[in-house]
């Protein structure tokens, strides 16, 4: 966590796959340098800022990141309705490269056409990914009985491009007696040899700071509504039910109506008729970026976090529903990223394209020398408190 404070698209044509239920997939884009054609969409509410930052943090050119955003809000679209085709066949998916190709993985090669139909590059593993979310969740399991020494698992997570669970330890020789002792299937498990030891972000804030009884400071993650309320979403170890908040400007702006911390590491805030919650993320230079919706990015999707301290700063989503275990508790269903973060970034956005992903939870590295960082999913919050994501 980073602190405790409790702590879109260029040329393509459209499908029917009737099988996936599906009304028309819109076939992925293939070089980012394509002209647009006619049934063609564009990414909207895209400002040159962000495509900025995405040159700069992921090496890519203007139209190289607009076709990113666009096929990977495609994939986002097509891998729902694969994985209910596939069932207990599916094995995961993930995009890849400057156009972000699409891949979905099945334990049956006889699905191989039907992927391919839909626009995606297949591949047969092993392991489904219910049977590796079960093996992750044994682990979950045993720590929560019997945690782990730091050395023994800092990070573990379910790695559909390698088609196992991830243990990230210090130590591989702790970490092969923690999974052992799980009962865990060895074969299922890989585990990683790494220095990584996630901890809080003392300082925070989030898109943009407020701070805590008076003292300590996060960051708002994304405007919400809870009926007429209005409000925002952060992450749970930077307040408790109950305590206040000021805003950017030192006014009174809220109170903490609910936290989970550690387990999850989610809170939402309700703020007093003073305030106005908008659907926008602070982005580089000054700019806004509209919020469409929540529509969660495919593993390999490019992603970009908003944060008071380090500001904006992009990469890629590595994995989903990752544990970790801060010294406070383990947090599992984190989703593991490349971007940068530093102490008073707990709480901020993380939005791929125009869609929210995240609240800022915790990380390790700095965005000098690089880093490792994780997310709160954001629909688990709206789900779990009844809230409305405010969009544009």
């Amino acid at each position: 966590m980073l602190r405790r404070h409790r702590p879109a698209l260029t040329a393509g044509c459209a499908i029917a796959i009737a099988a996936l239920s599906l009304t028309a997939v819109p076939a992925l884009v293939t070089s980012a340098a394509a002209e647009p054609g006619p049934t063609a969409e564009a990414p909207t509410g895209v400002p040159a800022e962000m495509l900025d930052a995405m040159r700069r943090d992921l090496g890519l050119t203007a139209d190289e990141a607009r076709a990113r955003i666009s096929n990977e809000y495609r994939a986002g679209t097509a891998t729902p309705a694969l994985r209910k085709s596939l069932g207990t066949a599916f094995g995961g998916a993930w995009v890849t490269g400057k156009t972000a190709e699409l891949t979905v993985a099945t334990t049956d090669q006889g699905r191989h056409g039907m992927i391919t139909a839909a626009g995606a590059k297949p591949v047969t593993v092993s392991h489904s990914l219910d049977d590796l979310t079960a093996a992750k969740g044994t682990l979950d399991r045993a720590a929560e009985h019997s945690a782990p020494a730091a050395a023994a698992a800092a990070v573990w997570y379910v790695d559909v491009k390698s088609n196992s669970v991830v243990v990230q330890s210090a130590d591989p020789d702790q970490a092969s007696a923690f999974v052992t002792a799980s009962g865990v299937d060895r074969g299922m498990v890989r585990i990683v040899e790494s220095a990584e030891q996630p901890k809080p972000l003392d300082d925070v804030r989030g898109g943009e700071a407020y701070y805590i009884n008076g003292t300590a400071r996060c960051s708002i993650g994304f405007s919400v509504a809870k009926g007429s309320q209005g409000g925002f979403v952060t992450a749970g170890h930077c307040g408790e039910a109950g305590a206040t908040t000021t805003g950017v400007n030192k006014a009174a702006q809220g109170t903490f109506q609910a936290s989970r911390f550690p387990g999850n590491d989610y809170a939402w805030v309700a703020v007093n008729s003073t305030w106005t919650p908008k659907p926008v993320v602070l982005g580089p230079g000054g700019s806004v970026v509209t919020v469409a919706g929540s529509q969660e990015a495919p593993v390999g999707s490019s992603v970009c976090r908003s944060g008071s301290t380090t500001g904006w700063h992009c990469g890629t989503v590595e994995q989903l529903d990752t544990s970790v275990r801060y010294s406070e508790g383990m947090v599992s269903g984190l989703s593991r990223t490349t971007v940068c973060a530093e102490p008073g970034d707990s709480g901020g956005s993380y939005i791929s394209g125009s869609q929210a992903q995240g609240v800022t939870s915790g990380g390790s590295g700095d965005c000098t020398a690089g880093g490792t960082t994780y997310f709160q999913p954001v629909n688990p919050i709206l789900e779990a408190y009844g809230l409305t994501l405010t969009t544009g």
